[in-house]
């Protein structure tokens, strides 16, 4: 509309603004040309990627269901043999080691009252060597003191015979 109001609608000038407005939008209006590319880009990655990603996600699909309906219960199933097949042999390893431990706490009980029984055998073993070594302390004691009371009978008269000699 500007273009007929302007003054110079039917002048010479006109095929110049034209040539202008071409050469302007040919080389510095790049729009036209962002528009394309961007189209061309969209419809490429519409096309290929799109198609791609929805194959992608169609085998995801088509393995998840795979792995519902048949590889899920496969392992349940083996999952549940073989933890009732586990149980079973935990509880035949928990009943042994039960009875091995039951085995040595009577070892050590039996070995605990041998050691008690020895040692008491020990302390009375002790208790009469020590009464034996007293009654011995005693009998020393006493042939000490008879040796002493002799020595004393000796001494005293070989001091009256000396005494005898003494005189002259």
């Amino acid at each position: 509309d500007r273009r007929r109001d302007s003054p110079a609608a039917g002048s010479p000038i006109q095929p110049i603004i034209k040539d202008v407005g071409e050469v302007y939008s040919r080389l510095l209006d790049h729009r036209p040309v962002i528009q394309g590319e961007i189209r061309y880009f969209v419809k490429e990655f519409e096309e290929k990627r799109g198609l791609r990603e929805l194959r992608v996600l169609e085998n995801l699909k088509n393995t998840i269901f795979e792995a519902n309906d048949r590889v899920l219960p496969k392992c349940e199933r083996a999952m549940q043999d073989n933890l009732s097949e586990t149980f079973k042999r935990l509880q035949a390893a928990n009943a042994m080691i039960h009875r091995l431990q039951e085995r040595e706490y009577e070892v050590r009980k039996l070995q605990a009252d041998k050691v008690t029984a020895r040692e008491e055998k020990c302390i009375t073993h002790w208790e009469e060597f020590m009464k034996e070594q007293q009654n011995k302390r005693a009998e020393v004691d006493e042939e000490h003191r008879k040796a002493m009371e002799r020595l004393k009978e000796q001494y005293s008269e070989m001091e009256k015979e000396l005494a005898k000699y003494v005189s002259f």
